[in-house]
């Protein structure tokens, strides 16, 4: 998996890369610089070709340092550039001073923090081919020099959109490392004690970041605000600096799910063994609620079945029995109308999984039915459990319920029912960010999985999963992996069916949900636009043949 790094991480490589001689602050800062311009050019080829007008605004710290190597360069191309600097000079650190040395060596810094900086000035911005933003980067951590009447060009700058600035073909936005405005470890816009921020922050055409992504790329409006990512190599990939990260990147670090084709012992799960039979490959029972309700336990029992699990029975009220028995036909049929019911069907010990809550209801026999699957066949002998939708509503009331959870269960809650199973979690999450690292979804996520003693899968584009352990990794659905047609009715019950699948079929809870949630945004994608619920399981087997299984 491709590990995300807070800002803290990355400080920490380079500075660990510094500290041992084999590099120097200047040599990152430079080929920083020279990788912004090698993505520019290569977002945009017309430009490598001939002379433009470059306008590069500067903060005070090593962001900045990084505009003033890529205003140097693209000068030496042939470039109009102007320079604008956030800031005092001579206060700067060390390596961005140097920088800031060698382009005043080569053209003017105007202040972009005085206060007769006029109108005019501003509107030759918007005059330029490109606009380079090199303010803050990851090393912001408060707002207020976004929001300060007195700097007019901040203050418009982070206050109107910079897609519309009434020309025809609008200077080209380039952020380095992240558009200013947006906390790099949770993706949040960072706002002034009030919570008041700027009314529409500005999006970027291209973010260049460096060495790995970082978390907030992922999280919450951090896709919105970079637009389109690019992670440049700046010589520290598998070098023994990032051992200073964590010294247990599985546990401590925080990952972004990639395909089981990168995973071999995922890959060898998801092959079927030659000489195996259907009970080789798991037994998932899926529950459903009464009549008129069991589409969303079919959609799920659908998503499991394709998924790989050798067998799948539904398990619903004897009312709803003709109903699912004229829509299933390899998924098969078992009658259960209460907790003792289910406490007979667990006896059967080749059923490997549970899953639960889509279209279950509310009541008390539904109630009763999350009790016998919590309480099956013993504590040392839990059922394996996804416990989706009607069932999170049910343990976010029943304390006792939610304190039997145990590490074989998985939790796949979307943003209100996370809200409801850990209401002072969500409220965190909720507070408008005021300072960097502001606590991000990540954090939340680690937070409720600790809580509850197992894996909790927290939907969203910005999927995260967690381990009650500490391991994390983000699902993402935004870039090139844009799925926008998974917020259909009845996606998320597919969901619970796949990792229900793949737990029955011996994956762990944690790897069941990253692959099952990867999995799922493959299958979007493969159908595309007019997707619904239905599709996505059949798209698995276009996404197996691609992956070689």
């Amino acid at each position: 998996m491709t590990e995300l790094l807070t800002s803290a991480q990355m400080r920490a490589i380079e500075a660990a890369a510094i500290a041992s001689g084999q590099v120097t602050g200047l040599e990152l800062m430079e080929r920083a610089g020279r990788g912004v311009v090698e993505a520019i050019f290569a977002e945009w080829p017309e430009l490598r070709a001939g002379s433009f007008r470059a306008v590069v605004l500067c903060g005070p710290g090593n962001n900045g340092g990084d505009g003033f190597v890529v205003a140097r360069l693209l000068k030496e191309w042939g470039w109009e550039v102007e320079v604008f600097l956030y800031g005092d000079p001579e206060r700067m650190p060390p390596d961005a001073r140097v920088n800031y040395e060698r382009w005043v060596g080569m053209g003017e810094v105007r202040d972009i923090s005085a206060k007769d900086f006029s109108r005019d000035d501003f509107d030759r911005f918007w005059q330029a081919d490109l606009v380079v933003d090199a303010l803050f980067g990851i090393g912001l951590a408060r707002p207020a020099p976004l929001l300060e009447p007195h700097n007019y060009v901040l203050h418009r700058l982070f206050n109107d959109s910079l897609w519309w600035v009434g020309k025809q073909d609008p200077a080209k936005i380039v952020a380095i490392d992240q558009p200013s405005g947006m906390c790099a470890d949770s993706g949040r816009e960072l706002r002034d004690a009030n919570g008041e921020g700027p009314d529409e922050p500005y999006a970027a055409y291209l973010t260049v970041t460096f060495h790995r992504p970082k978390v907030g790329h992922f999280l919450e409006d951090g896709p919105r605000f970079c637009t389109k990512l690019k992670v440049v190599d700046i010589g520290l990939a598998g070098s023994k600096f990032e051992d200073c990260v964590t010294s247990h990147p599985l546990r401590n670090g925080t990952y972004l799910t990639r395909s089981p084709e990168a995973d071999f012992e995922a890959m060898q799960r998801l092959r079927r063994a030659e000489g195996g039979h259907k009970y080789t490959h798991g037994h998932a029972f899926i529950l459903s609620g009464p009549s008129g309700r069991g589409g969303a336990a079919r959609l799920a029992a659908r998503g499991a079945l394709r998924v790989g699990a050798g067998l799948v029975t539904v398990g619903c009220p004897a009312e709803a029995l003709v109903e699912n028995a004229a829509r299933l036909d390899a998924v098969m049929l078992r009658v259960v109308e209460d907790g003792a019911a289910l406490d007979a069907v667990l006896e059967d010990g080749r059923i490997g999984v549970v899953c639960l809550g889509p279209g279950l209801g509310t009541g008390a026999r539904e109630a009763g039915l999350v009790a016998a699957a919590l309480g099956a066949r013993g504590a040392e002998r839990a059922a394996s459990l996804v416990l989706d939708a009607d069932a999170l509503t049910i343990l976010s009331r029943e304390a006792g319920l939610f304190g039997a959870l145990h590490g074989r269960c998985v939790l796949t809650p979307h943003g209100g029912e996370f809200a409801r199973l850990f209401p002072d979690i969500a409220e965190k999450l909720a507070v408008p960010a005021t300072k960097g690292p502001a606590y991000s979804k990540v954090d939340a996520t680690r937070e409720a999985a600790a809580r509850a003693g197992c894996v909790v899968l927290f939907k969203g584009a910005d999927t995260v999963i967690a381990a009650p352990d500490g391991r994390c990794a983000v699902n993402s659905a935004h870039y090139e992996r844009a799925a926008p047609w998974l917020a259909t009715a009845g996606s998320g019950d597919v969901l619970a069916g796949f990792i229900a699948g793949l737990m029955a079929r011996g994956f762990s809870p944690f790897d069941a949900a990253c692959t099952g949630a990867w999995l799922h945004v493959e299958c979007a994608r493969e159908f595309g636009p007019g997707l619904i619920a239905e599709d996505l399981p059949e798209m698995l087997p276009a996404v197996f043949r691609r992956l070689g299984v």
